[in-house]
C-alpha cells in the first residue's frame, strides 16, 4: 500500500504543523512527518485520526501499489512551466470529499457554451445543507427545483427559505428556488483540450 497523507495534505494547503494541530488529540508535526514517510507505522487508529483532521475518508489515505495515479510533474508560473523537485500524486476530487462536513460529490456535464463554460466541461460539485448557504454566496451552485428540474448559476442571495441564483448565460434573469433540499457548490472544473 502507498501512503497518500502528504499528497492530500498538500492538496488541502495544510502544513505538517496544521495537520498535527487538527488531530484529536493534537500531535506533533514530527509525528505526522514520520507517518507520511513511513518511518512510523500507519495503524488504523492513526488513519482515522489523520483522516478526520483532513476531513476525508480513511480509505483515501492509502492506495494499492498496483494502481497507477496521475502525477503532477510541473507547475505553471509567470516565467513558464517549471519542473517540480519530485513529481507528486494528483489528488482527485473524490479523494478530497469530506466525510463529515461535506455531502456527496456530483458532476454537471456541460453540453453547450454557457457563460464561461464550454462543451465537454465537467463541473464537480459537492452537496451542502441549505442551512450552510451563506458559505456558498458568490459561488457557482446547482440547486434542485420541483419536478426534477435544476437551477444553475451564481448563488447571489438567501432570504429565509428562498435562494437566488444568477444563471451564467448573458441576459438571463435571476431564478429563485424555495426551500431546496440541498445545494451543490462547484469544487473543480475539468476541461478537455
Amino acid at each position: 500500500m502507498i501512503n497518500r497523507i502528504r499528497d492530500i495534505r498538500k492538496a488541502k494547503g495544510m502544513t505538517l504543523a496544521e495537520l498535527a494541530q487538527n488531530c484529536t488529540p493534537p500531535t506533533t508535526a514530527q509525528t505526522i512527518g514520520r507517518l507520511e514517510t513511513g518511518m512510523r507505522n500507519l495503524s488504523l487508529k492513526w488513519m482515522e485520526k489523520i483522516a478526520a483532521a483532513l476531513e476525508v475518508d480513511p480509505e483515501a489515505l492509502v492506495r494499492s501499489e498496483n494502481t497507477s495515479q496521475p502525477m503532477i510533474v510541473a507547475s505553471l508560473q509567470n516565467a513558464g512551466a517549471e519542473a517540480l523537485n519530485s513529481p507528486r500524486e494528483a489528488v482527485l476530487p473524490s479523494d478530497l470529499a469530506g466525510s463529515d462536513n461535506g455531502g456527496p460529490l456530483m458532476v454537471l456535464s456541460i453540453e453547450e457554451s454557457v457563460g464561461e463554460f464550454r462543451p465537454g466541461d465537467m463541473l464537480w460539485l459537492q452537496q451542502i445543507a441549505p442551512k450552510d448557504a451563506a458559505s456558498a454566496i458568490n459561488c457557482d451552485c446547482l440547486i434542485p427545483k420541483p419536478g426534477g428540474r435544476f437551477a444553475f448559476g451564481r448563488l447571489i442571495d438567501r432570504k429565509g427559505t428562498l435562494v437566488g441564483i444568477l444563471p451564467p448565460g448573458s441576459g438571463q434573469k435571476q431564478q429563485v428556488v424555495d426551500n431546496p433540499p440541498w445545494i451543490a457548490t462547484a469544487q473543480m472544473l475539468v476541461r478537455p483540450l
